[in-house]
């Protein structure tokens, strides 16, 4: 048995310029971090004693002959561009929604990979994960998506990410003491709309508009440089940060129709007159969870004004994507050689 252990994520800002048909004319920034919500991927070999090859445990349960049968698109990539023969067996857990903003497609692409690489006797970098993720995720599959959901699955941490023109990605952490990261993370909640959505179509809407929205796509680059200002700074009030959350989200709400609506807007207007100095939808938009930025002392009004929604806190994850449980049985290293 191998057990993978892959972070969600928050971003904060810049979202929008990791897009590839965006960075790869003009760079990109964000600033955001992997979170202590996780999504596992567990693998075995499969026993030759049953009638499907391979079996593959999420949201639904295929059991299935070949690679090219499998439905889910990150298993079916991932097997066949690894070259995987043997039979295996595949379940995914994960610690909240899929396709609610979080980055969960792109944790479960890492985990698998990484876990995939475990099964073949071969521990990934973390550089090596994310990349192989952002080509499965962007070439293999085609889906449209950023890369910056892959990175921080794979590296953790809280980070800057540059997008260069070349196909160059750096990955900076952010250097903040404990104090001030303990301040920082107690601002923030994780409130669920109870909306999910398909970030591809989002996005693909996104891109249809990049020439249209290249003012607000400048706009939100710049606000990568002011935020790791603010963060840097120790002198700086972190109020500031989420006054700043709020302008990034009234500019990344003009980027498609669809990332948000009505009630979203409702329910934002409601955190602020609560207590909120900011936040946004995470992700592509358009559902999933809102991440509010509100000052300790104000979350108790905020959370009676919303307790029809869920809350969630969190903390930032700095491990990345881990192997959790590595056992391989005789029979696994048999089939697997």
């Amino acid at each position: 048995m191998i057990i993978s252990r892959t972070p969600f994520r928050v971003s904060l800002f810049g979202g929008g310029t990791d897009l590839p048909q965006w960075y790869n004319r003009h760079g990109g920034a964000v600033i955001g971090g992997a979170i202590d919500k996780y999504c596992y991927i567990s693998l075995r070999a499969l026993p030759p004693f049953f009638a499907h090859k391979h079996r593959i445990v999420y949201s639904n349960i295929e059991q299935v002959r070949e690679i090219e049968e499998i439905k889910h698109p990150s298993v079916r990539a991932c097997l066949s561009e690894m070259g995987i023969e043997s039979g295996l067996e595949i379940h995914h857990d994960g610690d909240l929604p899929a396709r609610s903003g979080l980055g969960s497609s792109s944790s479960f692409t890492v985990g698998l990979l990484n876990a995939l690489h475990a099964y073949r006797g071969h521990m990934a970098s973390k550089q090596e994960l994310a990349e192989e993720a952002i080509r499965i995720e962007q070439e293999v599959i085609g889906e449209n998506v950023g890369s910056q959901d892959q990175i921080w699955a794979a590296y953790g941490g809280l980070n800057r990410i540059d997008f260069q023109p070349d196909g160059a990605i750096d990955v900076t952490p952010l250097i903040i003491d404990r104090d001030r990261r303990d301040a920082l993370q107690s601002h923030f909640v994780l409130y669920f709309t109870g909306l999910s959505r398909f970030a591809s179509t989002i996005e693909g809407e996104k891109i249809a508009n990049l020439d249209k929205r290249e003012a607000q796509l400048h706009a939100l680059r710049g606000m990568v440089d002011e935020a790791a200002a603010m963060l840097n700074d120790p002198q700086r009030d972190l109020c500031d940060l989420g006054r700043l959350l709020h302008d990034g989200w009234m500019l990344k709400r003009e980027l498609s129709a669809n990332v948000s609506n009505g009630a979203i807007d409702e329910l934002y207007q409601a955190a602020l007159s609560a207590g909120a100095l900011g936040g946004k939808l995470l992700g592509a938009g358009g559902g999933g969870f809102l991440l509010l930025f509100i000052p300790p002392e104000r979350q108790a009004a905020v959370r009676e004004r919303l307790k029809d929604f869920i809350a969630v806190a969190f903390r930032f994850d700095s491990g990345g994507s881990k192997i959790v449980v590595y056992e391989p049985t005789d029979f696994e290293r048999r089939r697997r050689a």
